[in-house]
């Protein structure tokens, strides 16, 4: 433990970012999942940044609900007092809460960073949801909007829809996307919004992730049995539909699925496939009248054959450096390294480290 922090810190020598900390998360059988989210998230700064205010702000006696953010929070608040530059730290409390509210994550199966992703930034929203409801419900505010099944906040309110509450998982992480549908036969547009909070692509064989979201937003013809009802003609037309982002987020999440359901076998695939992502990133395909550059910040590589079995690593960029993250384990790595995570052109390779989920930072708007 000591020996890899003091390699990691003669590394980085002078170069070591002032009160920075480089730690390993212990693994506690099959957490690597965990771990590896839990350090792109923590390399994830603005959002690190509010979970540590959130943590001073809401410092409360011990007999205070614990519940999974304020877990998170104190953990991220954990590595960042530490005395040392660089260790391991275990996050027993977060996990035990994780496996206590969740009981897929419970046992000792391999389990998905995608879905783990996707639960924990889903229960930190309904958690500042309910903390805003509560701190709100006096009488001036009573009449709260009401929520829906999918956990956005809907109401009127003197004849005007009230806005879903906007936390600060939100401003990180949500963004915009438009289904617009254009009838073939009156050419009306019907177009409907919907949030998200990552991107999942489909991938093929030797491909990139420019291509993958031109892929995610071509058009598509709907007819024969998958005819749209057009509220103008009253009737099923033929039509053509597409997916655009409206409004990208300040931090985009790119979920590859790599865990592909083959009816042949009965079961789930990892396709090995190759996807060239870049550092630098344009959402110039997906948006209208504008570029919205990004740059790579965290990849959670999954290494293995299969979607059973296997281990999660995580890659980090922080202050211009490259860090790989495996458990308990911290090591500089070069930024070259991050291509080892493509995959292979070939279908048989000896490498089975692939990128899983990407986590890119907005540079801001270049409008044409």
């Amino acid at each position: 433990m000591g020996a890899t922090g003091s390699k990691l810190e003669k590394a980085l020598g002078d170069q070591f970012p002032e009160g920075e900390r480089y730690f390993g998360l212990e693994n506690f059988g099959n957490t690597c999942y965990c771990n590896s989210v839990l350090q792109a998230l923590y390399f994830c700064v603005p959002f690190r940044e509010q979970l540590l205010e959130y943590y001073t702000t809401n410092k409360s006696p011990g007999d205070a609900e614990e519940n999974l953010l304020t877990c998170l929070a104190e953990l991220f608040t954990q590595i960042s007092t530490q005395k040392k530059k660089t260790g391991v730290v275990a996050p027993k409390r977060f996990v035990q809460r994780v496996k206590k509210q969740n009981e897929l994550f419970r046992g000792y199966m391999h389990q998905d960073a995608h879905e783990f992703l996707n639960f924990l930034l889903n229960e930190l929203v309904d958690i500042l949801e309910k903390e805003s409801v509560t701190a709100k419900s006096s009488p001036e505010t009573s009449s709260l909007p009401e929520k829906s099944a999918n956990g956005q906040m809907n109401g009127q309110a003197n004849g005007f829809k009230k806005e879903p509450l906007v936390t600060w998982v939100h401003e990180n992480f949500q963004g915009i996307l438009t289904n617009e549908t254009r009838c073939l036969r009156c050419e009306t547009v019907t177009a409907r919004d919907e949030t998200f909070l990552d991107l999942s692509l489909d991938i093929e064989q030797n491909t990139s992730i420019t291509s993958c979201l031109k892929n995610f937003s071509s058009m598509e013809t709907l007819n024969a049995e998958d005819k749209f009802f057009c509220d103008k003609c009253c009737s099923l037309q033929e039509a053509q539909k597409r997916m655009k982002i409206k409004k990208p987020p300040h931090i985009l999440v790119i979920h590859l699925k790599r865990f592909k359901y083959m009816e042949q076998l009965g079961r789930l695939k990892k396709l090995l496939y190759r996807v060239v992502f870049p550092l630098e990133l344009k959402l110039s395909n997906t948006m209208e009248n504008a570029d919205f550059e990004y740059s790579l910040f965290a990849v959670v590589v999954h290494v293995g054959s299969g979607p059973n079995h296997g281990h999660y690593v995580s890659l980090v960029k922080s202050h211009n450096h490259w860090l790989f993250f495996d458990d308990e384990n911290v090591e500089i790595i070069d930024e070259s390294a991050v291509q080892t995570s493509f995959g292979s052109a070939q279908e048989y390779s000896s490498n089975t480290d692939h990128g899983y989920i990407l986590f890119y930072e907005s540079l801001g708007y270049n409008n044409n």
